[in-house]
């Protein structure tokens, strides 16, 4: 098999620590030296111009740092709070930037071009690490590729029958040349009745759901964070992973995995309500999605065989959606959910989401639809969250609250080490998916076993 540069891991050591090492011998080379001999005044202007290097990397350093804060903390202009490891390589990088435009200053093409490379090897190495932190791409060609998945047919699978219940696992065998895996597959979602532009969505086909005669299973609808497109839950989140792990134990069952398009481009979000400024995403996913799903897939009916799962603003969404929604989903999993939607400032959010209007957008907010819907009967939510994500522990567990209060049945994962990041969906993801799939009607053996052997 030829080598396919596109498929080294980026978070493997093996990448990692010589990007690192030879980060730190350009920079050591660029501040320290070799220097021309030369008489004392001639090596006192070189030990000057070594300081001044060496001020430049801790001036560059402090103004990555003030820019984090500020644009981070105080503007919070990406919604979330930074780790120190994330504030700890934007520091690096902007100090490997700062170096190179002072010796650019200073002089000396051999120095200039060492130093081209230092900062070059430096912004690397920080971009690698801050990706390793968020848990984003595990390759070059992840990174790269917009839409991992191709388009294809949905095998064997026809359209809901009404009334339709999961398959009992005790009469199930699987037949003889299942598929060992699940597939993973892009798919077009019209919005019909929305008229909303959204991009392909993602299927995920358990084994068990490619037989010639599949059986009726549950059905996940799964919601990417913003930015981000429909492909992120399988190639980031690795949620096709856990259930072919799942898939494997249990003869070729798992929930069949819908993943649509809620925002319409990865910059966009119109925070899953129907506006004219940002369109009807609200409308897409609970009819149009809704309706193709029932029209294709061979799934229960029911709200106890429907489930729902996100990802910061897709847990939003989720949360919005199986609160005013109970007759549809049963099963509701939100990982760093926020505690209402938002797009910028509470001002901006009600003029382009609510027409302007505070009163509906305080009735859209989860909070308010759980109490508007109660009392809720034999509905399931997995909240989770990374320990290091303040703000995203304060929305979950208020929203935690306010879904025991409305009669709603709530599980806590929390993932160690980790914040509003890819380590966290994967963390939850592993923990959380039992109680999940148990609550969707599939068997579980012990819904506190997670999902376990993947890695971080």
């Amino acid at each position: 098999m030829l080598f396919d540069p596109l498929q080294i891991p980026i978070v493997a050591p093996a990448v990692l620590v010589p990007v690192d090492v030879v980060a730190a011998v350009l920079v050591l080379w660029t501040l320290l030296g070799p220097r021309r001999r030369g008489h004392g005044s001639s090596r006192s202007r070189g030990r000057t111009a070594v300081l001044v290097r060496v001020a430049a990397l801790a001036v560059g350093a402090a103004i990555g740092l003030l820019a984090v804060w500020w644009f981070g903390d105080v503007q919070d202009l990406f919604g979330v709070a930074f780790t120190a490891v994330t504030r700890m390589w934007v520091a690096v990088a902007a100090a490997g930037v700062v170096l190179f435009l002072v010796v650019l200053v200073q002089g000396g093409w051999g120095r200039r071009v060492v130093a081209l490379a230092a900062g070059a090897a430096v912004v690397l190495a920080a971009g690698l690490g801050i990706n390793v932190d968020f848990g984003a791409y595990r390759t070059i060609d992840q990174a790269i590729t917009p839409d991992p998945y191709p388009s294809g047919t949905l095998d064997h699978q026809h359209a809901a029958r009404p009334g339709a219940h999961v398959v009992d696992a005790a009469d199930w065998h699987a037949p003889q040349g299942m598929p060992r895996h699940g597939r993973t597959l892009a798919v077009r979602i019209p919005g019909t009745v929305s008229h909303f532009h959204a991009r392909p969505g993602v299927v995920w086909l358990p084994p068990a759901a490619q037989v010639a005669d599949p059986p009726t299973l549950p059905v996940l609808i799964a919601l990417s964070g913003q930015p981000g497109q429909p492909s992120d839950m399988f190639e980031t989140g690795r949620i096709g992973v856990f259930l072919d792990r799942y898939a494997a134990a249990h003869h070729g069952l798992a929930p069949i995995v819908v993943s649509p398009d809620q925002l319409g481009a990865p910059g966009r979000n119109p925070m899953c309500v129907d506006s004219r400024r940002l369109g009807r995403s609200a409308t897409y996913v609970m009819t149009d999605t809704v309706h193709w799903v029932e029209q294709h897939l061979d799934v229960a009916s029911g709200a106890s065989a429907w489930g729902i799962a996100g990802f910061s603003q897709g847990a939003t969404c989720s949360m919005q959606f199986s609160s005013a929604h109970p007759e549809v989903f049963g099963t509701t999993l939100a990982i760093s959910s926020e505690l209402a939607p938002s797009n910028g400032s509470l001002q901006h959010t009600t003029a382009v989401g609510f027409g302007g209007s505070r009163r509906a957008y305080e009735r859209a907010v989860p909070e308010a639809l759980l109490a508007a819907h109660e009392p809720y009967r034999d509905h399931l939510t997995v909240f989770g969250y990374g320990q290091d994500d303040a703000p995203y522990r304060q929305s979950t567990l208020a929203l935690r609250a306010a879904s025991e209060r409305a009669g709603v049945s709530t599980d806590l994962i929390v993932s160690p080490g980790s914040a509003h990041d890819w380590n966290t969906v994967g963390y939850v993801l592993e923990h959380g998916l039992p109680a999940v799939l148990a609550h969707l009607g599939l068997p579980v053996d012990d819904t506190r076993t997670p999902l376990t052997g993947t890695g971080r």
